[in-house]
């Protein structure tokens, strides 16, 4: 029963992930040319196509016991792409700012990042 929740908090903290990027950067865009038309941003896809990752593929490496070293490597890599090019989103968004507490922890990717970390965990407790 204990695998089967932490596989469950695994696949629901991917789904948050991925949701929570869509949000935040569409892969569909408006056309700046052409208001009533969207079009595929390809700078977003990356981090999307991450994401389905981790709650497809990463999920279903765990669920047998003979894959799921892979399925920690690849979670693993999966987390430290994410953090850094999520550090690195936040970092060129902050310069030349006064940094605050509220601003740090409110206008960066500090929540998403410790929600990777936690995706992270959860399959290190699984392997």
């Amino acid at each position: 029963m204990k695998k089967n929740s932490l596989i469950f908090a695994l696949f629901l903290l991917a789904f948050g992930g991925l949701i929570l990027h869509l949000r935040i950067h569409p892969v569909f865009i408006k056309n700046p040319l052409v208001p009533d038309e969207k079009v595929f941003d390809f700078t977003h896809f990356f981090g999307s196509l991450l994401s389905s990752i981790d709650l497809i593929i990463v999920t279903l490496l765990f669920l047998s016991k003979r894959t799921a070293v892979y399925g920690y490597l690849l979670n693993g890599l999966i987390v430290i792409y994410g953090v850094i090019l999520m550090a690195h989103f936040s970092i060129s968004d902050l310069i030349g700012k006064e940094i605050t507490l509220q601003i740090l922890l409110f206008k960066t990717t500090l929540p998403h990042i410790c929600i990777a970390w936690a995706d992270f965990f959860i399959g290190n407790a699984l392997f």
